[in-house]
């Protein structure tokens, strides 16, 4: 008899309520809400409030952020700054749809000197198995800046 092979699953449950307009707010239990709204591009009113948009380029962006940093953690790379720059690039795509094209990351890592390619592949890793964008049907860019300061004497 084939035992049963069981994979892991886990769910992350997101409410949305319509507030008014073209603006709603997530909610997930124990979190703080976030209001979201059509962006200007949309013909959206509320420039100050995230959009959808801003939390798909955001979710693909920390979610290689927080990879990276869990990946550093675990190969003990000294991480001294990680900043993500992202846009996402919205236009026609190959089957004739209106939706995101591609995302283009700059990734900016600063490490102590002699780590830098222990670096490179960590980043390089984390693009791999970040979650959010092995999820993605569209390419993901990622450009990756890589300094290591020689700390003043």
């Amino acid at each position: 008899m084939p035992t049963e092979i069981r994979h892991k699953e886990f769910r992350f449950p997101v409410g949305v309520v319509w507030d008014d307009g073209r603006r709603t707010t997530a909610h997930v239990d124990g979190k703080p809400p976030l209001r979201i709204a059509t962006p200007p591009e949309f013909r959206g009113t509320d420039p100050d409030i995230w959009s959808p948009e801003d939390a798909f380029v955001a979710a693909a962006a920390s979610c290689l952020a927080v990879t990276i940093a869990a990946l550093a953690e675990r190969d003990q790379l000294p991480v001294r700054g990680l900043s993500i720059q992202a846009e996402g690039v919205v236009g026609r795509r190959a089957d004739g749809r209106f939706g995101f094209v591609r995302i283009e990351q700059t990734v900016e890592l600063m490490t102590d000197p002699g780590y830098e390619g222990t670096a490179r592949a960590v980043v390089a890793n984390a693009e791999d198995t970040c979650l959010v964008t092995v999820s993605l049907d569209l390419p993901v860019e990622t450009a990756v800046e890589i300094s290591a300061p020689v700390p003043a004497a």
